[in-house]
């Protein structure tokens, strides 16, 4: 493969794939899942610690963690959670709020409806329907460090998924339910969930999965220093 074919294919895949909600009960072949598996660990980690553990679920698996998961929801009785401090900074706050009116209004649902809204959350512990939930783990005693390096990771397994033809969505909200998903899944005592992950074959029909979340523009997070210097006066003697 020549460079200009290589980024052409690896920016395609990073600028069309997508956080997918609504998913078609189509089976994904198990060969794909083992193929996404080998080249997901690619990712660079410190030291090549390779902090990742995987928990893959379909069938009645799948249908047992999710009833578990939905009768704790429903119970209301684990800590509540949020991946965001109190205090948000204020660009990520805004960029959040933006977000919810967005995924609401896809889904019909007014957002000053707490039961609908519930109800709607509780829909990502049956993995929105997906064949295949995956759960993510990480040894409790590591740093933000390693789990910078499962980001990686993370990131390399949506992408040779979406290049598949696999759609995911990557669910946080896994993480409140860390005590019944260690029960069901019989987790060692270090291991903490880092998230949930729903994969299959998107719903094409389904609103919610065409959001066309936006991202903010080169300026809105870049600094660029020492750019204007002249060529190959780094490093020169004065």
């Amino acid at each position: 493969m020549t460079q200009a074919a290589a980024v052409s294919t690896v920016e395609a895949a990073i600028r069309t794939r997508r956080t997918v909600r609504a998913f078609r009960p189509d089976a994904v072949p198990r060969r794909h899942l083992l193929e996404i598996l080998e080249a997901a660990p690619c990712a660079p980690s410190t030291f090549n610690t390779q902090p990742w553990r995987v928990h893959l679920l379909a069938g009645k698996a799948k249908r047992a963690l999710s009833e578990a998961i939905l009768k704790a929801h429903a119970a209301g009785t684990q800590p509540v959670f949020s991946p965001f401090p109190d205090l948000a900074p204020p660009d990520c706050a805004a960029r959040q709020s933006d977000f919810g009116r967005r995924y609401y209004a896809a889904l019909g649902i007014d957002r000053a409806d707490a039961a609908a809204r519930g109800r709607q959350t509780g829909r990502n512990f049956l993995f929105f329907d997906a064949p295949v939930g995956l759960i993510f783990t990480i040894h409790a005693a590591l740093t933000k460090h390693s789990w910078l390096d499962y980001g990686l990771f993370l990131q390399n397994f949506l992408l040779a998924a979406h290049a598949r033809g696999l759609a995911t969505c990557p669910q946080v909200s896994f993480v409140r339910y860390q005590s019944v998903i260690a029960a069901h899944l019989e987790l060692a005592p270090e291991e903490a969930v880092v998230c949930g992950v729903s994969l299959g074959y998107a719903d094409e029909q389904a609103a919610v999965n065409r959001l066309g979340m936006p991202r903010e523009p080169l300026e809105g997070f870049t600094r660029w220093l020492g750019f204007d210097e002249p060529a190959g006066s780094a490093g020169a003697d004065h």
